[in-house]
């Protein structure tokens, strides 16, 4: 990685950025005020079991991953980015009156489905508008701004749901109502808020649709891809934050508290990192960020009170603030314009995979060897990706103007 040359002033970020960022803030609040519920709703109100609840939730978030890489090369298709990403925000905004009417579980599998294609659908063509909208100096302020704010989506839709709970007496359909209204919002901020750059339409001849396009992106990406899939097994899925929480002695009424904290840091630091990003090297912040992710888990490993959990959840936050916003710039620097969907959608689902991986080796540890373990596995992963980082240096000669090195 190389620090950027370009001694340019600093620029205010477009409104379309804002309305994006905006768009995924309220977007995340009523997701996550609606998945925060959504279990309880299944197993006490419409009676399924955990097994069943975990097909619907595996199915879902392989939905959404698969989605993505469709939905970008599309987008590089048609050269229209905006019409997907409302494709996408819409379907989500049309399940959320499902959950409070449903009265089986068909009802919420079906929602639920709907609901991950259009998560699929949005994902890779949203981050390669931003990469479309901004100049290259200032990826990383944006990808930071946006992960920001669905951040802040992330802790405010499970700390609406507590409130609206205790407001409601426990009623959960109509607490799920309460989400309706930001999904629905988050239309009209896109129809009205985001304009997709004239350049981006370009009348040039398309190509058909192939997978072999994938063979023209650069060495540069695959190996932001590698490094991307490397983060994300040494970080396996948040929801063992939750379990870890919980075997520490946290109420079962407050272990959502875990998730917002984690969250609440997240939001906090996303923006600065990625503003950083565009300052300095990227290989240092990312080193960082593992850092922050060896002091989560063992600080996990190590706890014996919820106070130690908290305290391993909020440099959890500071990993992904240091990380995911900078590796979706460093993905935009290093395709092609003409396949940043796809690049996008690709690196998605290999992080999905990778995710999957981490996830399950973490729930075999925990099963066999013991909390601890699966934290301590963790943070030696995390230790191991961080010295391969340090240890690899680019060709000097490597990328264009602009753009940040591997």
């Amino acid at each position: 990685m190389e620090q950027n040359p370009s001694a340019k002033p600093r620029r205010a970020l477009p409104g379309s950025i804002w309305t994006l960022g905006i768009v995924s803030l309220l977007m995340d609040t009523s997701s996550e005020l609606v998945h925060s519920l959504l279990p309880v709703l299944m197993s006490t109100v419409l009676g399924a079991s955990v097994a069943t609840i975990g097909l619907i939730e595996g199915v879902a978030q392989a939905t959404a991953a698969i989605g993505k890489v469709f939905s970008g090369a599309i987008s590089d298709y048609f050269r229209k980015r905006k019409i997907l990403v409302l494709l996408g925000y819409g379907l989500a905004a049309l399940t959320k009156p499902v959950f409070p009417l449903a009265h089986s579980i068909g009802w919420v599998f079906a929602a639920r489905f709907i609901d991950r294609i259009g998560k699929g659908i949005r994902g890779a063509p949203r981050d390669a508008l931003v990469a479309d909208i901004v100049p290259p100096e200032m990826r990383g302020a944006a990808y930071g701004l946006r992960q920001a704010l669905d951040s802040v989506g992330a802790f405010a839709g499970p700390l609406l749901a507590v409130v609206f709970m205790a407001l409601l007496a426990d009623n959960i359909r109509t607490v799920l109502w309460i989400a309706v209204a930001p999904a629905l919002l988050c239309i009209l901020l896109i129809v009205f808020g985001v304009r997709e750059p004239d350049d981006a339409k370009s009348t040039a001849p398309r190509k058909p649709l192939a997978f072999s396009d994938t063979r023209r992106l650069p060495l540069r990406y695959w190996l932001v891809v590698a490094l991307g899939a490397v983060f994300t097994l040494a970080r396996f899925s948040e929801a063992f934050l939750i379990l870890r929480a919980q075997d520490v002695g946290l109420a079962i009424g407050f272990v959502p508290l875990i998730m917002i904290a984690m969250n609440l840091v997240y939001s906090a630091g996303a923006y600065p990192a990625g503003a950083a990003a565009d300052r300095m090297s990227p290989r240092t912040l990312l080193v960082a960020g593992l850092g922050m992710l060896v002091a989560a888990d063992v600080l996990l490993a190590a706890a014996s009170s919820p106070l130690l959990a908290f305290l391993g959840a909020g440099f959890w936050g500071l990993h992904m603030a240091f990380t995911q916003g900078i590796l979706l710039k460093m993905i935009a620097d290093s395709a092609p314009g003409e396949l940043r969907g796809t690049a996008f959608g690709v690196f998605n689902l290999v992080s999905g995979g990778a995710l999957l991986l981490a996830s399950a080796i973490a729930g075999a540890l925990w099963t066999l060897l013991g909390p601890p373990a699966t934290f301590l596995a963790g943070a030696l992963f995390a230790a191991l990706a961080a010295a391969g980082l340090l240890a690899f240096r680019p060709r000097p000669a490597g990328p264009p103007a602009g753009t940040a090195a591997v």
